[in-house]
């Protein structure tokens, strides 16, 4: 088994705290996504189950073993960087080679270990070529088949799209999905890109400060955020914000009414995300705007609409005639407004309070 277990995991740089009790449970075999903005402790925490920060306090486990004092050789995980740290003098076999010859493989089972990582990564009309004769997407491919050969307890990946462009993220994202199915082994990625974590993940771990936001598959996040931070980090673009007011009752935007029911006591931000909000004639629906700007996607165009509350983005089909200076309703479903307090944190989600 390669569960991987923290409990109550500190880090401090000096007097500058990185870590704040981080818990967290990775069942075997699961792929456990990393994600939130910059500096928010993600490659920290990924580099402390690692071995390669030192951790202030806590405990990390893998596989029912307490690592947190061992080294990242003893720790029977894998790591893959954003750089790719393959040795250009080097061929694929040879990268690939290079640990397991230096550690005592057998010649045997270092070749068995190596045509199977070919395999799986489509990697083989390539053995022979070094790092310089190589597409990004490939060297990348070389630096995951040098962590498999190793056959590790967990797979640690650290960014490891981020140097590719865009057509080959998705594409590597595709192969890393399958390799995970293939390999049923357990993987942690960490990246700050939300649509990596939505479209790889069984289990997304959004982080903020050094702490956890919310622990969820992405379905759960993107439905249910427990705050407005992981309402707005979840969702491309991300989710629309604004102010309201209890009026009458009445749950009011500016001039706005959203809702006629009895709002939510504390309430005093709305959220709703641009695929949620509808596109009616202009006098209708909730509130009312102008187009000032529209992204055009092909199958989808995003329409930027200035409301007397603030703007709202806003989904529309791609073909849509809408376009800058148009005048719009937007029609908001109770069913779709999440409610947040003064402190961020969620009260309502989909008309139903938290």
């Amino acid at each position: 088994m390669a569960e991987v277990k923290l409990v109550g995991v500190n880090k401090f740089y000096g007097g500058q705290q990185a870590l704040h009790g981080v818990s967290l449970d990775i069942a075997d075999g699961e792929f456990a996504v990393f994600v939130g903005p910059s500096g928010c402790g993600k490659s920290t925490l990924l580099r402390s189950i690692a071995g390669l920060e030192s951790i202030s306090g806590g405990t990390i486990s893998i596989g029912g073993r307490d690592v947190s004092g061992l080294a990242p050789s003893e720790r029977d995980v894998a790591m893959v960087f954003q750089s790719y740290a393959l040795y250009p003098h080097m061929t694929v076999r040879e990268n690939m080679d290079f640990g397991m010859k230096i550690n005592n493989f057998t010649p045997a089972d270092r070749e068995r270990r190596i045509a199977e990582a070919a395999r799986v990564l489509q990697l083989e009309p390539y053995m022979d070529r070094k790092p310089s004769q190589l597409s990004g997407g490939q060297r990348q491919r070389v630096a995951i088949g040098r962590a498999i050969v190793k056959q590790p307890k967990v797979f640690l990946f650290d960014e490891p799209l981020s140097n590719l462009d865009a057509k080959l993220r998705v594409q590597m994202r595709v192969e890393l999905e399958a390799l995970h199915s293939e390999l049923k082994a357990t993987m942690i990625y960490v990246t700050h890109d939300q649509v990596e974590a939505m479209t790889m993940a069984d289990k997304i771990v959004v982080l903020n400060a050094g702490r956890i936001e919310q622990v969820g598959s992405p379905m759960e996040l993107y439905h249910r955020p427990r705050t407005e931070f992981v309402a707005g980090f979840i969702g491309a673009p991300s989710m629309n914000f604004l102010d309201i007011r209890s009026v009458g009752g009445r749950i009011t935007c500016g001039e706005a009414v959203i809702g006629t029911a009895a709002p939510v006591p504390g309430a005093v931000r709305l959220g709703i995300r641009p695929e949620h909000v509808g596109l009616v004639a202009a006098g209708a629906g909730e509130m009312g705007g102008t187009v000032v700007l529209r992204e055009t996607l092909g199958g989808d165009a995003y329409l930027y609409v200035r409301t007397a509350a603030g703007q709202v983005v806003v989904r529309a089909d791609g073909d849509t005639a809408l376009d800058h200076g148009d005048t719009v309703g937007l029609s908001m479903p109770a069913n779709r407004l999440h409610l947040f307090g003064a402190d961020g944190v969620t009260l309502s989600s989909g008309g139903v309070t938290a």
